[in-house]
């Protein structure tokens, strides 16, 4: 593949780029007017992330929009219980909500291990994206992280506390384990079958691993997400784990490229903790894009110092916000492009 633009790949690989490269968690999506327009279009979230040429249209929106150097598909990571037999509804304002949870070996029976066949509409949507950007930026694939997905699975739903999910480890660890790695087995095929179909990177998203304490975080999720890495071996691996502050050490010793960093995450100590082996990405606290220009400039040279002569690439620590001005979205992304 001949890339107009491979900064990314380079960055991951820790080999030497010209400048530092930039894109946004959730960069495809409500910040943008003209993702909004082609959400419009359609019943809602779940009927655009099932339709490819949909999906492929808001991938790539944020590469002609804001300038970013990497697409991310548009998808969720909750396709995954889906593909295994558990469906959710995307509620307006809400969010995800299971009408059937997993707290039983009866509603485990009713669970497949996801060969991926059953998600063709995203790896169908990687195929038009990656197709359409001929090679303008590498395209990134993702899921999310076994343990994220176990406490949706068995909370049903999104939680401060997620104390349903979390009392399943203590009272019944084996139960755990074992739908803990069908969702491991599941997540493997899954980012094969996007890798086969033309994702370049690969992001595992473990956005509740903060709510888990060192011990139940070294059993019940660093394992699975160590399996997911050993087995993915044809394209550059990061892992973002949201609050896993605890678990930065270990998080060096696993077999990716590139380890996300939140902004709760101090720049210095997560680099001491995970070592110079690892391309660090991040970690501008969103809300700081919530700042007049001249702030956000402020604030993301203050971070890019940080990082300076480190292997690197650019982001926020979350998601950017759906009401964050997409003006200074761009004012950030090029203060990072201008940083010398």
């Amino acid at each position: 593949m001949h890339f107009k633009n491979d900064l990314l790949l380079r960055a991951a690989k820790g080999e030497p780029t010209e400048r530092t490269p930039v894109w946004l968690m959730r960069q495809a999506g409500r910040i943008l007017p003209e993702y909004r327009k082609v959400r419009d279009s359609v019943s809602g979230f779940i009927e655009l992330a099932q339709t490819p040429e949909l999906a492929a249209e808001v991938t790539i929106q944020p590469v002609d929009l804001l300038g970013v150097d990497a697409a991310i598909i548009f998808s969720d990571i909750l396709v995954i219980p889906e593909a295994m037999g558990l469906p959710y509804e995307m509620v307006e304002k809400r969010g995800p909500l299971f009408p059937n949870t997993v707290r039983s070996e009866a509603a485990l029976k009713k669970l497949h291990i996801s060969d991926g066949s059953e998600l063709r509409y995203v790896t169908d949507a990687i195929q038009i994206t990656k197709k359409a950007l001929n090679g303008r930026v590498p395209l990134i694939g993702f899921a999310g992280a076994p343990w994220t997905i176990f406490s949706y699975m068995v909370e049903g739903h999104g939680s401060k506390t997620f104390s349903a999910a979390r009392e399943m480890l203590y009272t019944q660890p084996s139960f755990s384990h074992k739908l803990l790695q069908m969702i491991t087995d599941s997540t493997v095929n899954y980012l094969k079958a996007q890798i086969e179909a033309g994702a370049q990177v690969v992001q595992l998203f473990d956005s509740w691993a903060g709510i888990l304490g060192p011990k139940q975080y070294a059993e019940f999720s660093l394992p699975y997400i160590a399996q997911i890495c050993d087995a993915i071996t044809t394209v550059p691996k990061t892992v973002f784990a949201k609050g896993a502050f605890f678990a930065r050490e270990e998080m060096g010793k696993l077999n990716c490229e590139t380890i996300g960093l939140d902004w709760n995450m101090g720049i210095a100590e997560s680099r001491k903790l995970i070592g110079d082996n690892k391309t660090l990405q991040g970690n501008l606290d969103p809300a700081a894009l919530y700042g007049t220009a001249d702030q956000v400039r402020e604030a993301t040279i203050e971070m890019m110092e940080q990082f300076r002569g480190t292997r690197h690439i650019a982001n926020l620590g979350h998601g950017v916000y759906p009401d964050i001005n997409p003006e200074m979205v761009k004012v950030f992304i090029q203060t990072v492009k201008d940083f010398k």
